[in-house]
């Protein structure tokens, strides 16, 4: 789903237009990145949290030369840490065998057959 799509469904789901859903959505973004650029956590209980965390510089392989050893810096990259109610849903849906992960498809109901 990307962000036309959520907007669309917001809107039919909180009776509003899907004008102002983009704009309740584009300003949920522009909060959570202040609030984690500013060193703060953003959480919505029961979804998860939105934080931002400092990856530690390492030490790496250059992989055009393999016998090279190259530097990599610190980094700061963002973290979503799931809640319990996304995990808990989450919980019943069938394990993959495969390696990949790959998306689970939603199923099919009566009324989409």
């Amino acid at each position: 789903m990307n962000k036309a799509e959520l907007a669309q469904k917001i809107a039919d789901k909180v009776g509003i237009t899907k004008t102002q859903a983009e704009h309740a959505l584009e300003a949920f973004t522009e909060i959570t990145i202040e609030t984690i650029k500013g060193g703060n956590e953003v959480t919505l209980t029961g979804f998860g949290a939105f934080s931002a965390r400092r990856r530690k510089g390492r030490e790496g392989i250059n992989p055009r030369n393999p016998s090279e050893k190259i530097t990599v810096p610190s980094v700061v990259v963002a973290k979503f840490k799931a809640g319990k109610t996304l995990k808990d849903s989450l919980k019943g849906i069938e394990k993959k065998t495969s390696a990949k992960t790959e998306p689970i498809e939603a199923e099919e109901t009566e009324t989409q057959q």
